[in-house]
């Protein structure tokens, strides 16, 4: 609540039972009857955990609180509790108490520190248990003791060091974490850091520094409550040989020094996975790679499967190479150790770049088995922004000049200065050469070209082509700065509503399709797909496992399912539309385009999923397409 419904709320429990006119409200607050009104709604929401509250309205009297005298004690309690926390404050704390405490905790307890109901600690604590599922951690409520949070330490450690992501995200990358220590360790356990980055010249970048922050300052909490780490002898031996395991002795002793404890050997190999996994800036990096045998392969590996699928040829870009390496190695560490992230960046890269994530994704599921990882979607939209900036820099390098053709028809001279003017006025185009009207066919067929400029009418040419004046007069230019506009639009358009068109076949759009999970509907599109013999059989399991590592939702209510393209056989598209708008990873989806295309050489999987994800800027459309009653409906619509 703001200060205002604070303010309202305030008069209501010191007017005991006596009804208060708007109007008095209103002059009271300093607002107007209608604030007054809405702030009463609000009220009504906030004082729904309170059994005994009630908002009284009677007409032409006014407006009073019912309320017994404990539940109006507590909420006093509330108002005036000095920096009250809000919600996603008192969330994180309950989680953190419960995940560090080796005691149930009850409902009572929390209701009393927080000055709420136990209806509104219930509440927030099915929201905990749903999020503890993620890190293999179990709310269990014991009766007449509390609650209490089961699981391996290593997996309370993780979860203590999320505890941010458990609430929504917040201005300023607010990290609550931090916030549930003390001034002097947070202090403390940064010089050590920096202190650690200075004796061993390494640089860990920004997010790295914070997350090793974090886990050190849980460590040391935990080592203080004896509740440490336990780690295999089998993973100890290849730590004692790194350069980091020196640099956590040393961070270590300095850390038992100031804080008068002694860290376990325990803790010592935990923490050196953590500086291993740490991503450093690019300039150190290089220095610490090496370690994983696998690294330089599966990184070529990756290059390699994506420039067959996209038919980029990323091995040109050293950048992307370097730069893939450094972070591929930290990839492999976080996996190897245990150590998961969370991409806040996710839902916004598959939503912008919905063709090249669906490409690192089918390419990861190929490396994920042969060398026995499993890279998540999180780590997925990482590469995927590698991959992204390294076609930028491939479309620079690239001439991207129009191919032009001059046709004039009054001799060298006039054709030297038609040349000369079109260089100088067009920066963005090649002049291939400048010929007679006789001579276009055997040119065309020999040459690559773009577009024509004539100075006479062409017929029967299929190339594009602009007829204007050889003197190139103002009025040619605004004709020649349209046509090459529209050129370029019509060859962009066409091709994509021709592949989609193309490939959508009548006898696969199916209307009004209920299903309560999207694993069925992909299931059920991939069958169809597999018994009118466009798929293999084991395309259906594909499909599936590509929906079951990464939700193929890519925004405005739109979804692509799609599987290995060499399972099948002839490219097509299927699409059904749901009954009623079905939970799809972190959306909700109303039009599903499952695609199928082969592994051709002139593979049109981009496109495809460019013009469908332009439907999602496009709500008309998929409203239209929703309310469609009839396949041919939907195949008009989509051929606009």
């Amino acid at each position: 609540m703001n200060d205002r419904q604070k303010e309202l709320l305030h008069i209501l429990l010191l007017d005991q039972n006596v009804a208060l006119l708007v109007q008095d409200l209103s002059k009271r607050l300093h607002c107007s009857e209608k604030t007054v009104r809405n702030d009463l709604k609000h009220i009504e929401e906030f004082i729904k955990p309170y059994p005994s509250a009630s908002l009284i309205r009677k007409p032409g009297l006014g407006v009073y609180l019912e309320i017994d005298s404990g539940e109006r004690s507590q909420l006093f309690q509330l108002l005036f509790s000095k920096g009250s926390k809000s919600e996603e404050e008192r969330i994180i704390e309950m989680t953190y108490q419960l995940l560090v405490s080796d005691k149930p905790i009850s409902l009572q307890r929390f209701a009393e520190q927080y000055y709420i109901h136990k209806t509104a600690i219930k509440k927030d604590l099915e929201k905990v248990t749903k999020w503890l599922d993620r890190f293999d951690l179990m709310l269990v409520s014991k009766q007449r003791l509390g609650n209490t949070i089961t699981g391996t330490e290593l997996n309370k450690r993780s979860a203590l060091a999320h505890l941010s992501q458990l609430v929504a995200p917040v201005p300023g990358n607010m990290n609550y974490v931090i916030d549930l220590f003390l001034p002097y360790e947070i202090t403390t356990v940064k010089k050590a850091l920096m202190d650690l980055q200075h004796n061993y010249s390494v640089a860990f970048t920004d997010g790295a520094m914070e997350s090793l922050l974090v886990h050190a300052l849980i460590m040391i909490k935990r080592t203080r409550q004896r509740s440490t780490v336990s780690i295999p002898d089998s993973k100890k031996e290849s730590i004692y040989q790194t350069n980091e395991y020196q640099y956590t002795k040393d961070f270590l002793n300095q850390l038992e020094y100031a804080f008068r404890l002694s860290f376990p050997e325990e803790e010592l190999i935990y923490f050196t996975w953590h500086l291993i996994s740490c991503k450093k800036t690019d300039d150190q990096s290089n220095r610490f790679l090496g370690l994983n045998d696998n690294l330089a392969r599966i990184t070529t590996e990756i290059t390699s499967k994506l420039k067959q699928l996209t038919m980029i040829n990323f091995e040109e870009d050293s950048v992307l190479m370097d730069g893939l390496t450094v972070h591929m190695d930290t990839v492999i560490n976080r996996l190897t150790y245990g150590f998961p992230i969370t991409n806040p960046l996710l839902s916004d890269i598959k939503k912008m770049y919905p063709y090249m994530f669906s490409m690192v994704v089918l390419t990861l599921e190929d490396m994920n088995e042969s060398y026995h990882l499993t890279i998540p979607e999180d780590e997925a939209a990482y590469l995927v922004l590698h991959f992204q900036a390294s076609i930028e820099r491939l479309q620079k390098k690239k001439d991207t000049n129009k191919s032009v053709l001059i046709v004039c028809h009054m001799g060298i001279g006039m054709s030297h200065l038609l040349r000369a003017k079109l260089e100088q006025n067009y920066k963005g185009i090649t002049i291939l050469d400048c010929i007679g009207k006789t001579e276009v066919s055997e040119f065309i067929n020999h040459n690559s070209v773009d577009f024509i400029i004539s100075t006479v009418p062409l017929k029967n040419v299929t190339v594009s082509h602009i007829v204007i004046s050889p003197l190139l007069e103002a009025k040619d230019k605004n004709k020649l700065e349209q046509f090459f506009h529209q050129a370029e639009n019509e060859a962009t358009n066409y091709q994509g509503n021709s592949y989609l068109s193309k490939l959508i076949n009548r006898d696969l759009i199916y209307l009004n399709v209920d299903s309560e999970h999207r694993f069925k509907v992909v299931e059920k599109l991939a069958n169809a797909l597999f018994q009118k013999g466009f798929v293999d059989k084991e395309f259906v399991h594909s499909t599936l496992f590509r929906e079951k590592s990464s939700a193929t939702s890519i925004g405005g209510a739109i979804a692509i399912p799609h599987g290995s393209p060499s399972l099948v056989k002839h490219s097509v598209v299927a699409v059904a539309v749901l009954a009623e708008p079905l939970e799809w990873g972190d959306e909700m989806v109303s039009i599903v385009f499952m695609l199928a295309v082969s592994n051709e050489r002139d593979n049109p999987t981009k496109e495809l999923i460019q013009q469908i994800a332009s439907f999602s800027d496009q709500p008309m459309l998929v409203e239209a397409i929703t309310a469609a009653n009839d396949p041919s409906d939907i195949l008009i619509l989509l051929d606009k």
